[in-house]
């Protein structure tokens, strides 16, 4: 029997961010906020991170980049952790953050790399 793109969503999304993570935002989700993470998980997840036209060490390096971009530090400091666990170096996300710095500005870089000095600083699991 074959997962339907919400499970597979689900799936790969643990994989990603970890199963605490996880876990805490959808015990979060209320009648207000559950059909985001339901929406999160079908598409974001589902429909976009299982497509085979990219390796999940290149979607998250991207991600690095685009959240750098829109200045979303929380999202930032998650998808870092995903990217860690996707095989992604510290080098390879420091090449990354420096690139954003010079294309998307400085103060967003600056809190990234603020942002990734701690989660390197983190034990991993």
């Amino acid at each position: 029997m074959s997962r339907t793109r919400s499970e597979q969503g689900l799936a790969v999304r643990r994989e990603v961010l970890g199963d605490e993570y996880v876990d805490r935002a959808l015990a979060d989700a209320d009648e207000l906020t559950r059909p985001l993470q339901e929406l999160v998980n079908d598409y974001c997840w589902g429909a976009i991170w299982t497509r085979p036209g990219l390796p999940r060490r290149t979607r998250s390096l991207l991600n690095l980049a685009m959240l750098t971009a829109l200045n979303r530090p929380h999202e930032v400091r998650i998808h870092l952790r995903g990217a860690l666990r996707n095989g992604c170096t510290r080098e390879e996300i420091v090449e990354v953050l420096l690139q954003a710095a010079i294309y998307c500005g400085l103060p967003a870089a600056i809190d990234s790399f603020r942002i990734a000095r701690e989660v390197f600083a983190e034990p991993r699991t």
